[in-house]
C-alpha cells in the first residue's frame, strides 16, 4: 500500500531506467541489505512453498526475471526480499553499452513497460568477479541462474564462441544456466531460434558442461510459431536440456519509434498458452519456467496450473513493489491449502 501510493508515484516520475538503477544500488548497498536482512526475519512467507528441481533447492517458486538485475549487482537483497531464486543478465562475453537511449518505457494503461536496452553489460570476466567475491562472503541461499548471450557485434555464424565464453565464465558460479536467443534488441538474434543452431549449440556446451553438470535452459520468445517450438522441444529432450523458459518480450514499436519487446499484462495470455503447450508436447518431460504478465496470485496459479514448475516475474514487480514476491507466496500457499497448488 505504502509502495503504491507513495513510492511508485515518486519512482515513476523519474526516468525509467534511472528509477531502475537507483533500486539496484539501494538493495546493493550495505546498509539497506542490513535493513532486509531484518525485515525479511519479521516475515515468514519465504519458505511457505519449497520446491525441488534439477537437485537444487528453491525455497519458493517465485524468481526474479533476467534484465532486471544484468550485471549481479543485488543478489543478497533478492533473497532478502522473498524471491525463492534470481536470474542474472543478460551477460555478454564483452562488455557492451546497448542500444542508444531512450530505450525504456513504462506504459501504466497497458500495465507493461517497453524496452530496446540490447543487452547492456558489463561483461562476463567483471560479472563473474562480482559473483565469486559476494559468494566468498556469503553463499547464497536461493539458486542462482545467469542468462547468457552474445555481444552485438559478433556474427551471427561465430554466436556459439560467445555463448561458450560466457559459459565458461560462470560455470562454477551459476545454478543454471538460461541461453537468450529470442531478444528482440540484439540484430538477428531469434534467426537463432531454431533447431539446427540450438543442436550445435547444446553439443558445445555439453562438451564443457563436465561434472557437476549444470542445466541450461532456452528462453523462446512470446510468438514462437508451434511448429517451430515443437521442432526445438524434441532436440531438447535427446540433449538431456534443463527445459525452457516462456517467454521473452514480443516486440513491438514503442513510443520512441524503434522496435523493442513489451513485457508484462500483453503477455499474460500468449505465455500461458505457450506454457500449454509445451507440457502436452513433451508429455512433462521438460520443465518449465513460466514468465511474462504475472500480477497476483491468480495469474501465477494459472501458469502454475498449465504446467510451470517455476516463476518469473519482472514487470509485475516494478508495479507491484518489493513486497510482491513475499505478497504471492502468501496467496499461493493459501490456494495450496485449497488444494490447487
Amino acid at each position: 500500500m505504502i509502495y503504491r501510493r507513495l513510492l511508485r508515484p515518486l519512482l515513476f516520475s523519474l526516468d525509467p531506467e534511472l528509477a531502475h538503477h537507483l533500486c539496484l544500488r539501494l538493495l546493493s548497498h550495505p546498509l539497506y541489505s542490513s535493513l532486509f536482512r531484518l525485515w525479511s526475519s519479521l516475515q515468514n512467507s519465504t519458505f511457505l512453498l519449497p520446491k525441488q528441481l534439477w537437485g537444487l533447492k528453491f525455497p519458493n517458486p517465485i524468481g526474479l526475471a533476467a534484465g532486471f538485475d544484468k550485471n549481479g549487482i543485488g543478489i543478497q537483497g533478492w533473497e532478502w526480499l522473498g524471491f525463492g531464486f534470481v536470474e542474472i543478465g543478460t551477460v555478454t562475453p564483452l562488455p557492451q553499452d546497448g542500444n542508444p537511449r531512450p530505450r525504456l518505457f513504462r506504459l501504466p494503461k497497458e500495465e507493461a513497460l517497453w524496452n530496446s536496452l540490447g543487452f547492456p553489460s558489463e561483461g562476463a570476466a567483471k560479472v563473474s568477479e562480482r559473483l565469486s567475491q559476494l559468494f566468498q562472503k556469503a553463499t547464497p541461499r536461493i539458486p542462482i541462474a545467469v542468462n547468457i548471450g552474445k555481444n552485438k557485434l559478433t556474427p551471427l555464424e561465430e554466436a556459439i564462441e560467445d555463448y561458450k565464453k560466457c559459459f565458461s565464465y560462470f560455470k562454477n558460479l551459476g545454478d543454471f544456466f538460461v541461453i537468450n536467443v529470442s531478444s528482440p534488441n540484439t540484430p538477428g538474434l531469434r534467426s537463432l531460434q531454431q533447431k539446427a543452431f540450438l543442436e550445435n549449440l547444446f553439443d558445445s556446451l555439453n562438451f564443457l558442461n563436465l561434472a557437476p553438470r549444470k542445466p541450461i535452459l532456452v528462453k523462446v520468445s512470446a510468438d514462437i510459431e508451434h511448429k517451430k517450438l515443437a521442432e526445438i522441444l524434441e532436440m531438447l529432450i535427446r540433449k538431456e536440456s534443463g527445459g525452457v523458459v516462456i517467454s521473452n518480450t514480443l516486440p513491438a514499436q514503442g513510443p520512441s519509434g524503434t522496435v523493442g519487446g513489451i513485457s508484462g499484462k500483453p503477455l499474460r495470455k500468449l505465455t500461458l498458452e505457450l506454457i500449454r503447450f509445451v507440457k502436452r508436447e513433451t508429455k512433462d518431460k521438460l520443465p518449465i519456467i513460466g514468465v511474462g504478465g504475472i500480477f497476483n496470485a491468480q495469474d501465477a496459479l494459472e501458469k502454475l496450473e498449465a504446467g510451470a514448475d517455476l516463476l518469473e516475474v519482472y514487470t509485475g514487480f516494478v508495479y507491484n513493489g518489493p513486497s510482491f514476491p513475499r505478497e504471492l507466496c502468501k496467496e499461493l500457499a493459501r490456494y495450496r491449502k485449497d488444494g490447487y497448488v
